[in-house]
């Protein structure tokens, strides 16, 4: 911490909102340390002579004429090796060392108030393997050295954006986080480093998602994909699946990293994810799900003010691995509790309430987060390419996504996940309804060059299918299904199955919890050839329940049970019984 600049007092005190005199040097989001505690705290407002301060800790007992400290710094993370495996608040101090005391043990069970710690670990020892050599000349964002930091991620330490010079001297092969891995010019650079969270790092170049975020949920990858290095809003009440959807997009997705953030969520679902992750066995590396992810912590009965934080710290770590060339997938859970906060702090410094209360700058803050979502071509000589992919969950009051700020987030995110409490209350999960979700990623040229020629125009004739069957099931509900006529029973009965037999998936069995592209494709396919093979012999005469009760269909069901590696086989021979027992 840099040495202090100015020692104000407070003056006034409105829950997380302190106001203090004294500090003319003060500048926005500088941290502050408050109170006899030293509450850590963030400067957001100037106003003629008057520092107004948010407090990222509860503020009972703060009196008036209590000490403000300026740290002369704005509100950072560090950066460095440690990070992944890591639990931290929202403002980066390690949960589950907060937790203990000196003798090793769990002290309490609340965080301490004022507490101050260091967010990655100093004492530990990293096997360095250096990447350039004395005499070099380096640039920003070039590769000085490797460190194994997990089974699955190589932590890769750069030059920093400001530096740009000649490899004056190198480490040791073994070095804590603060000793010098290389020397540029002199000047020494080592594995940490500090970053503002409200900051964007800098990137060489911007791309265009255009490749999808694998996820192996059929619902998610054929109807609506979210590309990599783009993002998607996931709302959905109480009880609809949010975080079992999470979790397996987490375990399985086609990430480097994962960057969980627990904002403002309850603490026995908070609780479960801490306690699930270290289970979870990554299908990848067949260790620990942990060794990829960091999870920041944050639950409903923190402070308010630190859901904000929580944010802007997990998106930051994403960029910093992203820069590494590593493709990031950041979960927030949920952006509607870190909405409730900014409307608790806004309506604490009496400014002019929007829309439900929320304040009117929440649609700007929301694309502040939003927007760091890309996939880039990072800084260096490497051509080093990194995305980071957002997952933002929303947990609509009474799940109206009506309210603002899953508006908000529609109009910001390109892939709309929308969870259906009557989906989920039938138990079909995912819960995700297929008429009120969207996805406006051009992800179809990819899908068909890298997966196989047709997927698009499977996809879309599955959409426009399940949509003429929402339009049937009015008139099924009102007269019943024998007023439909043969085709349109077919159209009717082949939507059951694609929402029963495809959409619909198991994030608990061994098998259907995962599903790659290939056999994406070629179960939908299968259906798309019973249908298409169906609607041909109805249209010859011959009886409907001839075609519905042949045996294939009943095979079609069980196509989630296929081994991964037999899908293709097991699908041919599939359509080759379609063909045969629709022909006679």
């Amino acid at each position: 911490m840099t040495a202090a600049t100015d020692v104000g007092k407070v003056v006034r005190v409105a829950g997380p909102v302190v106001v203090a005199e004294g500090l003319p040097r003060a500048r926005v989001y500088n941290v502050v340390r408050v109170g006899r505690r030293g509450l850590v705290g963030e400067v957001i407002r100037l106003k003629e002579g008057e520092t107004v301060i948010q407090v990222y800790e509860e503020t009972a007992g703060l009196q008036v004429g209590s000490s403000v400290v300026d740290t002369n710094r704005p509100l950072s993370v560090e950066l460095g090796p440690g990070l992944i495996g890591g639990v931290f608040d929202g403002i980066q101090r390690p949960l589950p060392i907060m937790a203990r005391d000196s003798t090793g043990r769990v002290a309490e069970p609340f965080v301490r108030r004022g507490i101050e710690l260091p967010g990655l670990d100093r004492d530990r020892g990293w096997p360095v393997r250096h990447q350039v050599e004395v005499g070099n000349e380096v640039g920003p964002g070039d590769t000085l050295a490797t460190i194994q930091e997990t089974a699955a991620i190589e932590h890769r330490i750069l030059v920093p954006s400001h530096l740009h010079g000649t490899v004056t001297g190198l480490g040791g092969s073994e070095v804590t986080i603060q000793d010098p891995v290389a020397m540029i010019d002199g000047e020494p650079v080592t594995a940490l480093s500090l970053w503002p969270v409200r900051r964007r790092r800098p990137v060489l170049k911007r791309l265009d998602p255009v490749a999808p975020l694998i996820t192996g949920q059929r619902v998610c990858d054929t109807l609506f994909p979210v590309a990599r290095g783009g993002s998607t809003t996931l709302p959905g009440g109480f009880g609809t699946g949010k975080t079992v959807l999470e979790q397996t997009i987490a375990r399985y997705a086609d990430a480097d990293v994962i960057v969980f953030i627990g904002c403002g969520e309850r603490g026995n679902e908070l609780a479960e994810v801490l306690e699930e992750f270290p289970e979870l066995v990554d299908p990848r590396s067949g260790a620990s799900l942990m060794e990829r992810t960091v999870i920041i912590a944050n639950t409903s009965n923190m402070p308010v003010a630190a859901r904000e934080a929580s944010i802007y710290t997990g998106i930051t770590i994403a960029e910093y691995y992203r820069d590494q060339g590593y493709h990031v997938a950041v979960l927030a859970d949920s952006t509607s509790r870190w909405g409730e906060a900014l409307r608790e702090v806004s309506s604490r410094l009496e400014e002019l309430p929007g829309e439900e209360g929320f304040p009117a700058y929440l649609p700007s803050r929301l694309a502040e987060f939003y927007e760091r979502a890309g996939s880039v071509v990072a800084l260096g000589g490497e051509q080093r390419e990194g995305s980071v992919t957002i997952v933002g969950a929303v947990s609509p009051p009474g799940g109206d996504f009506s309210e603002p700020v899953t508006q908000y987030s529609l109009r910001l995110a390109g892939t709309f996940w929308a969870l259906d409490p009557d989906l989920a209350r039938r138990r079909h999960y995912p819960a995700v309804h297929w008429s009120r979700s969207y996805s406006l990623y051009e992800t179809d040229e990819w899908f068909d060059r890298h997966i196989a020629e047709g997927w698009s125009g499977q996809r879309n004739w599955a959409l426009e299918l399940l949509g003429r069957a929402e339009e049937l099931a009015g008139i099924v509900q009102l007269l019943g299904v024998d007023v439909l006529a043969p085709e349109e029973r077919v159209t009717f009965l082949v939507a059951q199955m694609l929402r029963e037999d495809f959409l619909q998936q198991s994030a608990y069995d061994e098998i259907d919890a995962f599903c790659p592209l290939p056999k994406q494709f070629q179960m939908l396919r299968v259906i798309k050839a019973y249908h298409d093979a169906a609607m041909r012999r109805v249209g010859e005469g011959v009886i409907l329940d001839v075609v519905t009760g042949a045996s294939v269909v009943a095979d079609i069901g069980r196509m989630r049970m296929w081994p991964i590696e037999e899908a293709e086989v097991k699908a041919k021979d599939l359509l080759d019984r379609i063909e045969l027992e629709m022909a006679s």
